[in-house]
């Protein structure tokens, strides 16, 4: 096998985010629900001979730091092999919009690198060496809508219902760090047991799977009235977006989703958007799509 063509990585949105703690090394502890969606990057990939590791395609900053030749490199030294590939990568998913764009691509990266590489890695080792690459990695690979604590690396299966989605990014970029570093920052919300967010649990195949979650789950995301005290754009896009139902910021920003009651909401709720945002209409995911890799 030499070439892989138009693999998906996509887009996740964060229901609700808080932020229960700070460690020792300076991670934060998290509880979260992550839910797939299909706007998506699309990556191909061809086996070099040269084993070189080259990165084509819309590249965001350095080359070195982009987070697919940074999987594609900490698969090579785990697995102890030197193998070469060139990854192109076309982005659908704004840098810096709090929709795991990086994460994902990382993670598409090491599920096709195993299958192109022939390493035969099972998705928990891959798993494992995701989450020295981001926190949101290990939730692409785990292929499910889940429920995360920890740094976002002890994950959960949940059940969410297929809904449409209406998603606004006004065009800016925000720093992750920067946010976590803000002085205003909750940093000790109560812990929430997973069964008090959903109406059942139980176990299916062993991975434990909490539903009904839905699009419009409560909770809330800790870091947005910081993002918005930060950025009054994303504040206004909030406002904009609570016409139309329960708007929320998913991650760290900046981008805004509301769950809408049908895909003509949706439709409305991003027309006549200023020149310098970006909307989509989006359907949530059940899976991965290349969850049975």
């Amino acid at each position: 096998m030499k070439l892989l063509l138009a693999l998906p990585a996509p887009a996740k949105l964060n229901l609700f985010l808080h932020v229960t703690g700070r460690r020792a090394d300076g991670y934060h502890e998290l509880q979260t629900a992550y839910v797939l969606i299909n706007l998506a990057d699309l990556l191909d990939f061809e086996r070099r001979t040269d084993n070189a590791i080259v990165r084509e395609g819309d590249v965001i900053g350095a080359s070195e730091d982009d987070l697919a030749i940074r999987a594609a490199r900490a698969l090579n030294t785990f697995a102890g092999t030197n193998h070469g590939a060139t990854i192109r990568v076309t982005k659908r998913i704004p840098s810096g919009s709090g929709m795991g764009g990086g994460s994902s691509d990382a993670a598409s990266t090491l599920i096709a690198l195993n299958r192109l590489w022939g390493l035969d890695l099972p998705r928990a080792e891959l798993s494992a060496l995701g989450l020295g690459l981001g926190a949101d990695v290990p939730f692409f690979l785990h292929g499910r809508n889940a429920y995360a604590e920890g740094i976002g690396e002890r994950l959960s299966t949940i059940d969410v219902p297929t809904a449409w989605l209406a998603i606004i990014w006004p065009g800016l970029h925000v720093s992750t760090r920067g946010v976590f570093d803000d002085l205003g920052l909750t940093r000790n919300s109560k812990p929430t047991k997973i069964a008090a967010l959903s109406a059942t649990a139980g176990e299916s195949a062993g991975v434990s799977i909490a539903g009904p979650f839905t699009l419009s789950s409560p909770g809330v995301n800790d870091l947005e009235s910081v993002v918005r005290r930060r950025y009054p754009t994303i504040d206004q896009t909030v406002r904009r977006l609570e016409r139309f139902g329960r708007a929320r910021m998913t991650g760290s920003g900046s981008a805004v989703f509301v769950a809408a009651e049908s895909k003509e909401q949706a439709e409305l709720a991003i027309a006549d958007l200023p020149s310098q945002w970006r909307g989509w209409v989006v359907e949530s995911l059940v899976e991965h799509p290349l969850a049975a890799w």
